[in-house]
């Protein structure tokens, strides 16, 4: 008899399950659309203002949203710059892969990478974007050590393969991928900081004597 009632149940089971799940993703899919909303928020008032770090306030005006909401996705402010910061890295990982694949020659794909990064304080409309995050930089990584480093590393990363297949084919000698990866990066990147926070910033020739030093620097012998 109890088999009998346990069989009869489980098909009604799998159906309040099925309705349990399609409840969840719809919940799923409402919250990653308020994230969303939020951080293209944070986006626009990074970019309309020059800093990174506007009132919740003025961010949930924005998104058209709720502090409740903000808090519900976010307990700290630092939690949603460190989220916007992830979600920048992402899309200049995505461009700089665009400008990478333009050539089939790893050294210039490499020169692609270079020139790509420090674009971001050479074009205007970039740079207004990138500001807010060169000033806030230092203490998100004070603050979010681990998660920032993981989140640069994703584009050491995509330099250091190219590195290593220029050396594969024999465009350059003697380098050591992950190593020299870093230390472009960190150049090219340093570079891009004090720009947008310099007044007069440097012109277009400093950024291409950059890149040359910079593959220079990978052929050594």
């Amino acid at each position: 008899m109890t088999s009998e009632i346990v069989s009869e149940a489980s098909p009604s089971r799998t159906r309040a399950m099925r309705a349990a799940d399609q409840a969840l993703a719809a919940k799923r899919a409402i919250y990653e659309d308020e994230i969303s909303n939020l951080i293209l928020a944070g986006f626009a008032l990074a970019r309309e203002t020059g800093e990174l770090e506007p009132k919740v306030g003025a961010i949930v005006s924005k998104a058209g949203l709720s502090n409740k909401t903000f808090y519900r996705h976010f307990p700290s402010k630092d939690l949603f710059l460190l989220a916007m910061l992830e979600e920048g890295i992402g899309l200049l990982r995505s461009y700089l892969e665009h400008r990478i694949e333009t050539s089939n020659s790893p050294l210039v794909r490499i020169q692609n990478f270079i020139e790509g990064v420090l674009a971001q304080a050479l074009d205007p409309d970039s740079a207004a974007k990138t500001r807010p995050f060169a000033i806030s930089r230092a203490r998100l990584a004070e603050r979010f050590p681990n998660e920032v480093r993981e989140t640069e590393y994703q584009l050491i990363a995509l330099l250091a393969r190219e590195i290593e297949n220029a050396q594969k084919s024999k465009e350059i000698q003697n380098s050591s991928p992950e190593r020299d990866a870093r230390l472009i990066y960190n150049l090219a990147m340093s570079w891009v900081e004090r720009e947008l926070v310099t007044p007069t910033p440097s012109s277009k020739e400093d950024a291409d004597h950059l890149v040359a030093f910079a593959l220079h620097g990978l052929n050594r012998s």
